[in-house]
């Protein structure tokens, strides 16, 4: 069954933006997934189209009132899960993008401003997801982002299921490096266990490769393959 997803954003002209091309765009033609824009801004209780207005309490800002989206949600959200796009969420891990993609529907509200009113994201038991630990102009871009991971894990959208089980992030290691022709250039070197033909041992050299790139850059999933090997 293709996902549907859909997309609470005051600004509906960047959609699809890069979902619409390569193999996102190839899988939405193909109807693998589908995308509905839905404008907050036509839910605005004025004629000026407004759907923000100065925090509580004084700071800062605007944001997002919660009876202009809750108007635009009751219109269009049928259920299944539903994320808003903010920092203070949790982080987008390959294994939460793994669980996304296994949902028949997805509703996502794109945070601007300084956020949302906290009462309408309770009211709805929305999910915050984080894409990092930096602050954006808006949820659109973030929410490209975690489609485009979704998407590319939906059956048959890369074509080659191993493409998935070896990149980054599985099982808690890094991918090791990739090597192409020509097999010598500017006098570097494919690495000769690349070009042996002897599975077995370019597997095991895969795999140190994965370990010390990722002990090197990223500590933090060493110690969690640490721990996984442990139990």
């Amino acid at each position: 069954m293709a996902v549907k997803i859909k997309v609470l954003t005051i600004f509906p002209e960047l959609f699809p933006g890069f979902l619409g091309a390569s193999l996102t765009g190839r899988a939405l033609e193909e109807g693998k997934w589908s995308i509905e824009i839905v404008n907050i801004r036509d839910f605005a209780f004025d004629k000026h189209g407004s759907v923000d207005d100065t925090p509580a309490g004084g700071g800062a800002g605007m944001v997002m009132r919660a009876d202009v989206l809750d108007a635009a949600l009751q219109q269009h959200y049928q259920g299944g899960r539903l994320i808003n796009m903010s920092p203070r969420g949790k982080p987008l891990t390959q294994n939460l993008v793994k669980e996304l993609s296994e949902e028949d529907n997805l509703t996502i509200i794109c945070s601007r401003f300084e956020g949302i009113d906290e009462r309408v994201l309770e009211a709805y038991n929305a999910e915050d997801i984080s894409i990092g630990d930096y602050i954006l102009t808006g949820g659109e871009q973030a929410a490209q982002v975690m489609i485009d991971a979704i998407v590319r894990l939906l059956p048959d959208v890369l074509g080659n299921s191993d493409s998935t089980s070896e990149e980054s992030f599985e099982n808690c290691l890094l991918e090791y490096p990739q090597y192409t022709k020509p097999a010598e250039w500017q006098g570097r070197k494919v690495p000769d266990v690349l070009l042996s033909g002897h599975h077995q041992k370019i597997k095991d050299w895969r795999l140190e490769q994965s370990k010390q790139v990722t002990k090197a850059r990223r500590p933090d999933l060493w110690k969690k393959y640490l721990d996984s090997e442990k139990n």
